[in-house]
């Protein structure tokens, strides 16, 4: 397992809430800056650092960095 930062925007749909296309950081302060730079064009952002389990590519255990806005559960 190794520790990887995302952001990940969302966007308001039918119903709630949908993740927009993730984009990956090369490390937490990198995840912040991006979100934050995100923040105004999206209804909700938020910059987190996940488990990948390096053989399968799952990620797991995700942690909130940064939020702006409105955002899912990632983990459920």
């Amino acid at each position: 397992m190794s520790e990887k930062f995302i952001v990940m925007p969302f966007k308001k749909v039918r119903g709630g809430l949908a993740p927009g296309e993730m984009r990956q950081a090369s490390n937490a302060i990198s995840a912040e800056k991006i979100a934050t730079a995100m923040a105004p064009r999206h209804v909700g952002v938020a910059a987190y650092a996940v488990q990948v389990d390096e053989e399968s590519g799952d990620m797991s255990s995700p942690r909130v960095l940064i939020q702006f806005g409105e955002i899912a559960d990632l983990a459920a």
